[in-house]
């Protein structure tokens, strides 16, 4: 029998091991500065993906090769460089890939240095959540806020759009100001098409009858076409940005943004669709009735399941549901060809609720650095985030300096 000194001991050694067990796991920060050192990273994003099971196209190596290849800011008013941070445990493993962008911004005397996570884009990188092993999220933060403390001059980061365990993560081990939560929607697949459609409500069986008897009825026969080989894959981009301007420029209905005005833009989607093309990861989903495509969806294909990017369609085939017609057939596209999943990507428009999908949230928040002037810096970028005011409009032509990216 233990004595009372001995079992105190022993308790003290087991609050010891328990708090031992809690502690994040030490890890290591190596900077990645140039798009070189980022093109040298695929051993350790092929090593991310099989642990993280990624289903994300904007974590993908080749969207953060093509993102720098094309929007890094070099003009007079903001200088951006790529600032990677990969966590490495012990053992060496990649546990962790965080795709910062340093940004300096110049107004007269002023300079302001932030870190970002890589997508601040109009509208095309939709969700930015970083590559991180599961169980690792205090780990990473603790690193990466460790290791950028030793980098000079940056007054905040901003974490923007990361997942649940990522934003709990900072929580623990961070003091982050939350100022916005984005939604998105993924829809659970069944092993078949019939199961699929018994599950729908009333009303979106009814948009599948609808659209299909509507094309039947006035003797249009469809064909659904998917690009997906990259011989096939520019004349396929080259039709869905006819068909998304169409769609930008309808007189009625709901109003869609062009997302794709202007040179640059269309560039970066011809390269990101053409890089991930060769990595089987693209499709692009296209009906065609009368030897013409009247409506496309370029998707991508990542892990067990795909993800529904932006769309365009004839609105002469408008009151013909032709868009509901093909997410339909994507569906069925996925479901044959044994994914678990499609994400309908953010925002909750009734067109994709009606599917009934689970939503995710993605929360953003800025951490400054403890000193005077980053916590000064850091409320009044926030400000920019929430109030209006010509105050604060003043404040925006600041902080977010034009940026040509057409």
């Amino acid at each position: 029998m233990l004595t009372a000194e001995a079992q105190e001991t022993d308790i003290s050694h087991a609050r010891t091991g328990l708090r031992l067990a809690q502690r994040p796991t030490e890890l290591t920060c190596e900077l990645v500065g140039s798009v070189e050192g980022i093109r040298a990273l695929d051993a350790e994003y092929q090593q991310l993906y099989r642990v993280t099971r990624n289903t994300l196209p904007f974590a993908r190596q080749e969207w953060h090769l093509a993102w720098c290849t094309h929007f890094l800011n070099r003009s007079p008013q903001i200088r951006e460089e790529p600032l990677f941070c990969v966590l490495r445990d012990g053992g060496g493993e990649c546990v962790g890939l965080v795709p910062l962008i340093r940004s300096r911004r110049r107004v007269g005397p002023l300079n302001v240095v932030t870190l970002a996570v890589l997508g601040a884009d109009p509208g095309l990188t939709e969700i930015r959540n970083p590559l991180v092993k599961p169980g690792c999220e205090r780990a990473v933060v603790r690193a990466v806020h460790g290791r950028l403390a030793e980098v000079p001059d940056w007054y905040w980061i901003d974490w923007s759009g990361v997942s649940g365990a990522l934003a709990e993560a900072l929580t623990q081990e961070a003091a982050p100001r939350w100022y916005e939560i984005n939604q998105d929607f993924v829809l659970d697949l069944p092993s078949g098409w019939q199961e699929f459609h018994a599950g729908l409500k009333r009303n979106a069986r009814e948009s599948l009858r609808h659209c299909y008897n509507s094309l039947r009825r006035a003797s249009h026969a469809f064909e659904f076409v998917v690009a997906r080989k990259r011989s096939e894959i520019h004349p396929a981009l080259d039709r869905f940005l006819e068909l998304h301007t169409l769609r930008a420029n309808m007189a009625w209905g709901p109003k869609h943004p062009d997302r794709f005005v202007g040179g640059s833009l269309r560039e970066f989607l011809y390269d990101v669709c053409e890089r991930l093309a060769a990595r089987d990861a693209l499709r692009v989903f296209q009906l065609r009735i009368g030897g013409r495509i009247v409506a496309s969806r370029i998707a991508f294909v990542v892990g067990d399941s795909v993800y529904l990017y932006y769309s365009g369609f004839d609105p002469l085939w408008a009151r013909y549901s032709v868009m509901t017609t093909t997410v339909a057939e994507a569906f069925k596209y996925a479901i044959a060809s044994g994914l678990k999943s499609v994400n309908l990507s953010p925002t909750g428009e009734r067109s994709k609720l009606r599917w009934r999908p689970r939503r995710l949230d993605f929360r953003s928040a800025l951490v400054h650095r403890e000193s005077l002037s980053s916590r000064i810096m850091c409320a009044a970028y926030r400000a920019t985030l929430a109030s209006p005011g010509v105050p604060v409009r003043l404040l925006k032509t600041f902080f977010w300096a034009p940026r040509d990216w057409s």
